[in-house]
C-alpha cells in the first residue's frame, strides 16, 4: 500500500524558461539601444566640439584636423641589459602637439629623446613581458614628455613602432 502512494504522487511541473529567455533578449536590446542613444549624442548631448567636426553626413571636417599637429620622434634602439632575453627595443613615435607649439616641441626634441632613452632604458625587463606593458609605458613616456615641454603643447604620445628583438 505504501508503494502506490509514492508512485502516485505525481512530480511536480517543470517551470518554462521562456521569461528568462524574454529576460535576457530584452536587457540586450534596452542596453544596446541605451549605448546608441548615449553614444550618438541624442542622450547627455554630445559635445559642441563633436558636432561642430562633424558635417551633416557624418565625415570629419577641416576644423578639427586643422587643430592637430604631429611632431616626429627619431628612431630609437635601446639596450635593455644582460637580465633580459631580448637585448633590444627598437621604438618610434609621434607626439600630437597643438599647432601653435609645433615649432617649440620640435626645438626641444633632444631633450624628449633624453627622458625617452633614460626611462625606457631604466624598464625592468620583466615590465615589457606584461600584456598591458604597452599602456603603462605610453603613459609614464607621455607625462614625462610634457614634464619636459610645458603644460599643454603635448596632446598625446602615438607609437608608431615598438618592437622586441
Amino acid at each position: 500500500m505504501a508503494g502506490t502512494e509514492i508512485d502516485g504522487a505525481e512530480a511536480p511541473p517543470k517551470r518554462s524558461k521562456k521569461p528568462l529567455i524574454f529576460g535576457v533578449v530584452g536587457a540586450l536590446v534596452l542596453g544596446g539601444g541605451a549605448f546608441f542613444a548615449i553614444y550618438s549624442g541624442m542622450i547627455l548631448g554630445g559635445s559642441d566640439k563633436q558636432a561642430a567636426a562633424h558635417d551633416s553626413s557624418g565625415k570629419v571636417t577641416d576644423s578639427m584636423l586643422g587643430s592637430v599637429a604631429f611632431v616626429p620622434v627619431e628612431p630609437m634602439i635601446i639596450s635593455l641589459g644582460p637580465e633580459s632575453q631580448r637585448r633590444h627595443l627598437r621604438f618610434q613615435a609621434q607626439l600630437e602637439v597643438t599647432p601653435a607649439y609645433q615649432p617649440e616641441v620640435a626645438l626641444l626634441m633632444p631633450r624628449v629623446l633624453d627622458v625617452l632613452n633614460s626611462y625606457l632604458r631604466a624598464v625592468e625587463a620583466a615590465e615589457f613581458e606584461r600584456p598591458t606593458a604597452l599602456i603603462t609605458l605610453r603613459a609614464q613616456m607621455l607625462r614625462r614628455v610634457q614634464l619636459v615641454t610645458g603644460p599643454d603643447r603635448v596632446r598625446d604620445l602615438l607609437i608608431t613602432e615598438f618592437v622586441l628583438n
